[in-house]
C-alpha cells in the first residue's frame, strides 16, 4: 500500500499504542544522539508533557484525530544554529525507529509524513534565518 492509497481512519493498520511506542522509542534514541540530544534537552522542559503532545501530533497526522494543539513552526524557528544535517539525522533516527517497530505500513506512513514535515520546517527555518540565500532541500529517507 502506498501513501497515496492510504487515508487515515479508524481502520488504520496501526493503533494509538503503536504511535505512542513510536514516539517514545524515537525520543529515547534522539535524546542519546550526540547532535540532537543536547538540542532536545535544552528546549524540552517537561518530557511527560512533550510525549503527550507528540503522540497527539502523530495521532493527528496518522489517524486523523484532532487532539493536537500547537504550532511546530514557531517552536523550531527560535532554536539557534539548526542545519540540514540535523534535520536529516532526525529523519534517519525516525525512520530507523519506525522500521524497528515491525509494522511496515506504520513505518511507511510515518516516515513519509516525517519527510514532509521536516522539509517544511527546514524550508521555513531557512526563509527566516537566511533570507535571500538559495534554499536547500533535505535528503529524504
Amino acid at each position: 500500500m502506498t501513501q497515496s492509497q492510504f487515508t487515515p481512519s479508524s481502520t488504520a493498520p496501526y493503533t494509538e499504542e503503536d504511535i505512542s511506542r513510536l514516539v517514545h522509542s524515537f525520543y529515547e534514541k534522539a535524546r542519546k544522539d550526540p547532535g540532537l540530544g543536547p538540542i532536545f534537552e535544552e528546549h524540552v522542559i517537561d518530557w511527560d508533557a512533550h510525549f503527550v503532545q507528540m503522540t497527539d501530533f502523530w495521532s493527528g497526522n496518522l489517524l486523523g484525530t484532532s487532539r493536537f494543539r500547537g504550532a511546530p513552526m514557531p517552536k523550531h524557528l527560535v532554536i539557534p544554529d539548526l542545519n540540514p544535517q540535523l534535520f536529516e539525522r532526525w529523519l534517519q533516527l525516525f525512520k530507523q525507529t519506525a522500521d524497528e517497530l515491525g509494522n511496515p505500513v506504520l513505518a511507511e506512513q510515518a516516515t513519509g509524513m516525517a519527510n514532509r514535515i521536516a522539509g517544511r520546517l527546514w524550508m521555513g527555518y531557512q526563509m527566516t534565518h537566511f533570507p535571500g540565500k538559495p534554499l536547500t532541500v533535505l535528503h529524504e529517507v
